[in-house]
């Protein structure tokens, strides 16, 4: 690898989410972050780089895979062509690293101890201190579902903020733990009409992501909110299924 080569690369790293170099190992460069744990070895070959991966979460990498192809049949071994697939590759596996579970809690640790440093001594330990934690948390959930779906509908696709909410499939406060309450796939990302209908059980998704409805949503209503035949959402993970058996659960008490 030549000087100029690592410099593209440190460059392409530290403007895509990776911005701290380690020391450099042969002929790879070891792209960090302080604001994930996920590391990328950087590797430029006679055309293009070829990108290992080491995951701060087993859930990366199968993330990754949706969006580029595998170099190899392991399929933790990527090549990027140009810079600029290097820059969308890099660009992806740190925002899923912020997002994906460990990294979105530690974050949210770290946020509520700031705000709770912010206020007044007499307000904390009480219902104010609980409603900033819960406050905090959700914006966190949100972020983090934005960032996994790529700013659209898990459903429909549709990419308008104002009118994303971030569902959960086990409410916040049935959640065990915040772990579990900001864990990326206890939930989807939903127009506010999919929204409203999943927060009450009137709708779920079956294993294989396709939309199921409740009898009391009559064929008017359905026509009205928006429902049509064969609606799926556009991926499900393996991560999705313990929290989507529960909200199924719920959903068929109601149906």
């Amino acid at each position: 690898m030549n000087p100029l080569q690592r410099t593209l690369i440190e460059k392409t790293g530290h403007d895509n989410g990776f911005e701290h170099v380690l020391s450099p190992a042969g002929d790879a460069v070891t792209l960090a972050s302080a604001r994930h744990r996920s590391q990328a070895v950087v590797t430029a070959l006679a055309e293009g780089f070829e990108v290992r991966f080491q995951p701060a979460t087993p859930a990366l990498l199968p993330e990754l895979l949706r969006s580029f192809q595998p170099w190899s049949a392991a399929g933790d071994v990527f090549c990027a062509p140009t810079l600029a697939n290097l820059a969308a590759l890099l660009r992806r596996a740190a925002s899923l690293s912020q997002a994906l579970p460990n990294q979105a809690v530690r974050d949210y640790h770290a946020a509520v101890a700031q705000a709770v440093e912010a206020m007044p001594a007499e307000a904390r330990g009480t219902e104010i201190e609980r409603l900033v934690r819960q406050r905090v948390g959700q914006a966190r959930y949100r972020d983090a579902l934005l960032t996994y779906w790529g700013g659209a509908c898990a459903v429909t696709g549709i990419n308008v903020p104002e009118v994303l909410r971030a569902s959960h499939a086990k409410p916040w406060a049935e959640c065990a733990d915040d772990a579990e309450r900001l864990d990326a796939f206890n939930g989807f990302l939903l127009v506010a009409n999919l929204d409203a209908l999943f927060d009450r059980f009137l709708i779920s998704f079956d294993d294989t992501g396709h939309l199921l409805t409740s009898a009391r949503l009559s064929a008017g209503d359905l026509q009205g909110l928006g429902i049509q035949p064969g609606m799926r959402l556009r991926w499900l993970a393996s991560e999705h299924q313990h929290y989507l058996q529960w909200h199924r659960e719920c959903f068929l008490l109601g149906a």
